[in-house]
């Protein structure tokens, strides 16, 4: 039988780190529990309100965060708080499918596009690798707010 999974990332700013992949995958941060969000409404907004009334303390608010895949298919993400900050490169990283089906300057050109976006969303962009066929198609190193390592591929 298969499992589901959950990615959880370690963060000094579970917020941000949320809002900015929900943005990067085109995921959504779901709201409370029996809460909605009005449209052109922030969902933390309706987080801290709802946090206010059931008694955490303002300190807690950004001790956690989630991002979700609209249709259910992808994996959840999760973001903890943790004292201490990111200190070496990261062993697992994430490969967003930025250019599916693309091949040769076409990818690297619509992988170019999807950089710009996330740079704009807070990204860093860290090292191009040319196509180098057969076996690469060449991609782009990134990393998020909190400087984990991600490939645009």
């Amino acid at each position: 039988m298969s499992r589901t999974i959950q990615v959880t990332f370690d963060a000094h700013d579970p917020e941000t780190l949320s809002r900015f992949w929900a943005a990067a995958m085109g995921y959504v941060n779901p709201p409370p529990p029996g809460r909605e969000v009005e449209p052109g409404q922030d969902v933390f907004d309706v987080w801290h309100d709802f946090l206010r009334e059931v008694g955490v303390p303002e300190s807690e608010w950004n001790s956690a965060s989630a991002a979700q895949d609209p249709d259910g298919d992808g994996p959840r993400l999760f973001f903890q708080r943790v004292p201490e900050g990111k200190t070496a490169k990261n062993r697992v990283h994430l490969d967003l499918r930025a250019a599916p089906g693309l091949e040769g300057e076409e990818r690297m050109a619509a992988l170019e596009a999807e950089s710009e976006r996330l740079v704009v969303l807070g990204a860093t962009r860290v090292e191009r690798h040319e196509p180098a066929p057969p076996m690469t198609g060449g991609h782009l190193v990134m990393s998020d707010p909190e400087g984990n390592e991600f490939c645009l591929d």
